[in-house]
């Protein structure tokens, strides 16, 4: 069972005194998605970010632009605004201040799920260590390194060839596959510039080298734990490149390509990882399967890229599942939509402001077809910047149908 935590009794009025506070420290698209659910809920939402006009904060009722890494700034906002519930949606936060509230906070106070699934989850060495070292989970091999000597000698070791991520990183930044010692000088100077943090004058961002897993399939087992339990969505079936989700379905409910005791250990893993975590909120576990092994990647403890495939696939997606868990509401029940759902995203290369062209036509492709356009507002290098949706009969058909409905958007930079 989820941890005793009480929620709220009552639920107010948005930009009245009694109205229940959320504060989303991250302000994305994900975070636009659950300020949408809040919202929906009664729930008045302030969405902070490194930068002004992020996704969620154009649908928030207000927003604020602070460095989360600077603990000052960050307790002075709490402290502040007094939330009833903190939603930590990126790993760049400064964590210490988050448990030192969720200790001391003179009013009611929740970090979502824990600050201590935060600090743990915050860069890949605390969960890895937890996963593989504490709870006995199979995982790819690995080391954690701090210079390029380091790597090297952590790839000879592990056996070519090896995946390298900074410790605190996102969307595949960072991340490469080095396949012999001819690539390490490239991949190392990519891990120091491409994560959540930079490298410092005199301080190499550390990094996990793991060992190359040979898997048939990613999922990712969306896991909420919530007032009344823990409830297991339908597995995500996804596929990524360059360490970036490229592509993401669900298969129809009740029919899965995987063996059922695959889908049994999943589950099992994804409890064991969750609940030693604990609190409330939606989880996303990231696992290998090969063959009828299940190999623990990472958690994320919010709602998962891959994972926006539920906006079209159930009556309830991970966002408003993670909104009812985090305001203590139970999630005992998800339906599925009939057949297979799957999702593609838009992408935009260069540097410019996005518009887009197409949207008409994608749309009319299918009737199950939908277009979610983020509203990021700038673009430099590539980013993620809308995703297409559609459901089919099966999984082929609902992975063709957003397939061509997504050939027909175009991205222009200006």
């Amino acid at each position: 069972m989820p941890d005793a935590v009480d929620g709220p009794s009552s639920f107010g009025t948005p930009l009245t005194p009694g109205a229940i506070t959320a504060v989303l420290l991250g302000s994305g698209e994900l975070g636009k998605e659950v300020v949408i659910e809040l919202q929906r809920l009664g729930v008045q939402t302030l969405a902070v970010d490194r930068y002004p006009d992020a996704p969620a904060m154009q649908v928030a009722h207000r927003s604020a632009v602070i460095d989360m890494r600077d603990p000052e700034a960050l307790r002075q906002l709490l402290i502040t605004e007094r939330p009833a519930v903190v939603i930590p949606e990126i790993e760049a936060i400064a964590t210490q201040v988050l448990a030192e509230l969720e200790q001391s906070a003179d009013w009611p106070l929740r970090i979502v799920p824990t600050a201590r699934a935060t600090v743990l989850t915050m860069n890949r060495e605390g969960i890895r260590r937890l996963a593989a070292e504490e709870l006995g989970l199979s995982t790819s091999p690995y080391r954690f390194v701090e210079s390029l000597d380091q790597f090297t000698e952590a790839a000879d070791a592990l056996g070519w060839p090896v995946v390298i991520k900074p410790v605190m990183s996102s969307s595949g930044k960072g991340q490469s596959v080095v396949k012999d010692r001819a690539g390490i000088e490239a991949a190392w100077q990519y891990a120091q510039t491409g994560g959540r943090a930079a490298a410092d004058a005199g301080h190499a961002v550390r990094c996990i080298v793991e060992g190359f897993v040979d898997f048939e399939v990613e999922i990712t087992q969306l896991t909420v734990r919530h007032a009344g339990g823990t409830t297991f969505l339908d597995p995500v079936f996804h596929r990524q490149v360059d360490g970036d989700y490229a592509e993401s379905w669900q298969e129809p409910s009740g029919i899965s390509s995987l063996p059922e005791a695959v889908q049994v250990e999943a589950r099992d893993v994804a409890r064991t990882i969750t609940d030693a975590l604990g609190g409330w909120g939606v989880f996303g576990v990231e696992l290998f399967i090969a063959g009828d092994r299940v190999i623990f990647s990472e958690v994320s403890p919010r709602p998962h890229d891959t994972g926006l495939v539920t906006l079209v696939s159930q009556d309830l997606s991970e966002f408003a599942a993670h909104a009812r868990a985090v305001l203590g509401l139970p999630v005992d029940t998800v339906t599925r939509f009939p057949g297979a759902a799957a999702s593609l995203p838009i992408k935009a290369h260069g540097t410019g402001v996005a518009t887009f062209d197409g949207i008409g036509e994608a749309l009319a492709t299918d009737p199950s077809v939908q277009v979610r356009l983020f509203g990021k507002p700038s673009v430099d290098g590539e980013r993620r910047v809308g995703v297409v949706l559609a459901r089919g009969a099966d999984t082929a058909q609902a992975r063709a149908v957003v397939a061509n409905a997504a050939a027909r958007i175009s991205t222009r930079l200006t």
